[in-house]
């Protein structure tokens, strides 16, 4: 059954995010997919999820096969504002899945954590 207020931001290309979708699914919930990869990111978007996680954009940074490094953005004397910038530039900096439900919101790593929302 279509569940259209539970949402995952989704990777196919990332074993994670699939193992998550593929839970939910077991669980008899049919998510909103976004490719955010496709789709992009607007800052609105980003810091309304982040609120929701109560977490920052370090806390999503994706800095394995990325250019997070090469751009800075691991210094922790980049602000954070810097970093909300490139993740809309460049969407493969948010770490994935992220899932958002009634309960709330998470980055779902690893993909058990998306139970705690259900």
């Amino acid at each position: 059954m279509s569940n259209p207020d539970v949402t995952v931001f989704h990777n196919p290309a990332c074993g994670t995010s699939r193992k998550t979708l593929e839970l939910l699914r077991e669980h008899g919930v049919e998510p909103t997919v976004v490719e955010y990869l496709k789709a992009g990111w607007t800052e609105a978007l980003l810091v309304g999820l982040l609120a929701r996680m109560k977490a920052t954009p370090r806390d999503i940074l994706r800095v394995r096969g990325t250019e997070a490094e090469a751009l800075g953005l691991t210094d922790p004397a980049t602000p954070d504002s810097e970093i909300l910038q490139a993740m809309v530039r460049d969407p493969i900096l948010v770490n994935r899945p992220i899932v958002v439900t009634p309960r709330g919101a998470a980055l779902c790593r690893p993909q058990e954590q998306v139970l705690d929302l259900l």
